[in-house]
């Protein structure tokens, strides 16, 4: 059985702790998409982890964890990635690989991608590390893939400065290499897991664009990017948060605003930890989108929901959600494409009562107190989408599940 893990907002879901728990079970994780722009976080055993580009399964002893097609590789990062997380004690020989079909991010995409930002006329906010200038180059079909520094004619006919970054890496990476489609083909009797990166509307296709990451991060790209066809993706699961946030520019129509406000974002963003795993930056937080997160379960399709942060709101006497959206005096209950559109959506919220209680030690759906309950069922409502996972905490034992999603149905 396989299963595609995705963020349902604009990243920062909590993902990375999702695919951890749900590793315990499986055989693979493959990260499908993105690259070291990613940042997912892992607690276990009180240890934190801090991942950019290797799956987030990689923390349980003898998981295959694999750099799929989708993804976009700066080598030296990944091998610094690698020391770091053996000096937390966690072994990764013979358990990652790398798919031949990824491409390469090279030391002169990263200048070019913030050189790139700064001349837009409308600058996305992009992380400098290089990601958008691959993707372009993957596009344009000047790009350099894994296979392509196996390939004598092609590899002698790159610039030197290019190879000498290159050279090093060629053979620490060769017991890694795989043909990706081939590998998982053989494994489809096992459990798969697939890591998405960022989330829906970043997708290049599908979200808030300009204002998106380079990448497909919507199901659909769980299976170009790891080389499975879709028949062969048996449930797919949305990763929100009880609240929205937002890194970098572009429209956010439920961002907290001070004036109406008050301290909300502060608080949020300081309960939440919201600062980037990758950058360190202040997230932009809001209410909860549930207009957004509607048109999130519409395109990827989702079997189900997972809620993280919900107990962010612990000590809140009242908590909002957006349910739609005025655009020029006029309600609108859908996700529009235009960016002007969506810069001019004033939220139209609705309040729910608090439970004021701590919910970081509820293991079942019966234990959380009856407004969180109500509170879930009305976002179930609200999307038309069942939530099966909920996350209390940071740690893999704060996880309800009220239904164990490697069972087929």
């Amino acid at each position: 059985m396989n299963i595609a893990v995705i963020g349902a907002q604009w990243g920062d879901e909590g993902k990375g702790k999702i695919v951890d728990y749900l590793a315990s079970e499986t055989d693979v994780v493959v990260r499908f998409s993105g690259g070291a722009n990613a940042g997912h976080t892992v607690v276990a055993e009180n240890v934190t982890y801090k991942l950019h580009l290797i799956p987030s399964g990689i923390i349980y002893p003898g998981k295959q964890v694999v750099l799929g097609a989708g993804m976009v590789i700066d080598l030296e990062a990944m091998f610094e990635e690698l020391s770091i997380l053996e000096q937390q004690g966690v072994d990764t020989s013979g358990n990652v690989f790398i798919s031949d079909r990824a491409h390469l991010v090279l030391p002169s995409y990263k200048e070019r991608d913030k050189e790139s930002d700064k001349t837009r006329k409308r600058p996305i906010g992009t992380t400098g590390r290089g990601i958008g200038i691959t993707y372009a180059r993957k596009a344009g079909r000047e790009g350099i893939r894994v296979a392509d520094l196996y390939d004598t004619e092609f590899y002698n006919g790159l610039p030197k400065e290019d190879k000498a970054f290159l050279d090093p890496f060629r053979e620490r990476i060769s017991p890694m290499v795989i043909d990706i489609t081939d590998f998982l083909y053989n494994r489809l009797g096992e459990r798969i897991l697939l890591e998405g990166a960022q989330g829906t509307l970043l997708d290049i296709d599908h979200g808030t664009y300009p204002y998106v990451s380079s990448g497909c991060s919507i199901a659909a790209g769980a299976s170009i990017g790891s080389g499975i066809g879709p028949k062969h993706i048996d449930r797919i699961l949305g990763v929100f948060k009880a609240y929205s946030t937002r890194v970098g520019n572009g429209p956010f129509p439920s961002e907290f605003n001070d004036a109406r406000d008050g301290s909300l974002c502060e608080t949020v963003r300081e309960l939440g930890r919201e600062y980037g795993v990758t950058t360190g930056r202040p997230r932009r937080c809001g209410y909860l989108d549930l207009v957004a997160l509607k048109y999130a379960c519409r395109v990827n399709s989702f079997d189900s929901l997972v809620l993280t942060h919900i107990d962010v709101y612990d000590e809140f006497e009242e908590i909002s959600a957006c349910v739609g959206y005025e655009i020029d005096g006029k309600r609108v209950d859908r996700f529009p494409a235009s960016i002007g559109s969506l810069n001019k959506v004033k939220p139209v919220l609705k309040s729910f009562p608090g439970w004021k209680s701590s919910l970081s030690d509820c293991r079942t759906y019966d234990e959380l107190p009856e407004n969180a309950k109500k509170y879930i069922a009305f976002i179930e409502e609200f999307t038309g989408t069942a939530m099966e996972i909920i996350s209390v905490g940071y740690e893999r034992r704060q996880t309800i599940v009220r239904k164990d999603q490697w069972t087929k149905s």
